[in-house]
């Protein structure tokens, strides 16, 4: 068994300190068992890595603009964009 040490705020200890009275066990037993209990919640065998990759992307289109149009509309800056509105 290994021994370790931590630290923990006093009204957190002293919450412990009262469970360990009532059920007659030690504050090593509590924080063996609070542990275990952690552990079995949280700590679960990793999946197996897979090489990650970015999502792929949807296509959601804009209605009546082909891709080539919504190319060029997102290359514009806001000022060209309403010059061009303004034009047509």
């Amino acid at each position: 068994m290994t021994r370790a040490q931590i630290q923990l705020p006093d009204d957190v200890y002293a919450r412990a300190r009262k469970v360990c009275a009532a059920r007659e066990i030690s504050f090593a037993e509590l924080s063996r068992r609070g542990l275990e209990y952690m552990l079995s919640v949280y700590a679960q065998e990793p999946a197996p890595a897979k090489e990650w990759a970015p999502p792929k992307p949807r296509r959601l289109g804009w209605k009546g603009l082909t891709d080539e149009q919504i190319k060029e509309e997102a290359q514009l800056t806001t000022t060209e964009a309403a010059y061009l509105r303004r034009r047509k």
